[in-house]
């Protein structure tokens, strides 16, 4: 019949099933996974898990709040303040020499086999500390170092003005493996600036300094504040190379050294009050990984963009 338009219907599909999204979802790869699930759940989660839980319950396992509430008092205070400055002068140091060394081995004017040899130097000494760690410096700026020896030889005397055993020589001791961290991290930052940009600022008239003013630094600002706070919870977790060279008299210096003191021997242990400042430490931590996470989610987009 003229006039008349054909219209097809089309065969309406029904909704995937929920067998069937499972099967697109599910991969056998995901087993390779799984050890890594297992670990993280029995050596991170659950000892968390335990933490927080055990913050709030007594010796008979019943609701307290006293664990928590014993926190604010001025010892347990100075303690967490001590290990804080601590964390931020040794991020800061590492920081600022670690920073200028990315920028050394990145920049090009080295030949290659010292970039790979520093860069392979930070990959191991990032990992050195704890007891080796503290030898080393007993043996190098001790009393009876070898730096200590050869600079009293020339009439150069570290002692008694300088102690290892401090807080500054605590400091010190911290930045020598914050830096190869800082490093570590920072090469790939310096190597997504492109030679466009800075070409490009050169043609507008732009000198070196306006450059890292304006471009540079600038963008390298994600990057740098995101490591300073993983170089800041790097040494606020760190405990058993201030254990080597302190001892548990330097339990008030570190709140590390706090904590194992009250899981210890000891007839003043309080195990309550030991997970109640490791929860205090978590939060801390939390923090830290949360602003880190943040700013390295920033300084990934100009990744992306030099490497283009």
């Amino acid at each position: 019949m003229a006039g008349l338009t054909t219209i097809e219907v089309s065969e309406v599909v029904p909704p995937p099933t929920l067998r069937r999204r499972l099967s697109h979802w599910w991969s056998w790869n995901w087993i390779g996974l799984l050890p890594f699930v297992l670990f993280i759940i029995a050596f991170q989660l659950m000892p968390a898990l335990s933490i927080v839980v055990k913050s709030f319950q007594d010796l008979n396992g019943n609701f307290t709040l006293d664990n928590v509430n014993s926190l604010n008092t001025p010892l347990i205070l100075g303690t967490y303040w001590s290990s804080i400055k601590l964390s931020f002068l040794s991020a800061f140091g590492g920081a600022f020499i670690g920073f200028f060394i990315a920028w050394g081995v990145t920049s090009g004017y080295f030949p290659g086999w010292i970039r790979s040899a520093i860069l392979s130097f930070s990959g191991v000494a990032s990992n050195f500390g704890g007891v080796p760690l503290a030898f080393a410096f007993v043996a190098t700026i001790g009393q009876t170092g070898i730096i200590t020896l050869a600079l009293r030889s020339l009439g150069l005397f570290l002692y008694p003005s300088f102690r290892l055993y401090s807080f500054t020589g605590l400091v010190i001791v911290y930045i020598y493996f914050q830096i190869p961290l800082m490093v570590l991290i920072m090469a790939p930052a310096f190597e997504g600036l492109r030679k466009e940009w800075r070409e490009a600022s050169e043609n507008l008239g732009a000198s070196r300094y306006q450059y890292w003013r304006y471009v540079a630094l600038p963008i390298l600002l994600p990057s740098i504040a995101g490591t300073f706070a993983l170089l800041f919870g790097n040494a606020f977790g760190a405990q058993a190379t201030a254990f080597a060279l302190i001892g548990g008299g330097g339990q008030y210096s570190v709140i590390t050294l706090l904590v194992g003191s009250q899981f210890s021997s000891d007839t003043f242990n309080n195990p309550g009050i030991g997970n109640a400042l490791a929860f205090g430490m978590i939060v801390v931590m939390v923090v830290t990984i949360a602003i880190y996470t943040f700013f390295r989610r920033m300084s990934s987009r100009w990744l992306k963009v030099g490497g283009e």
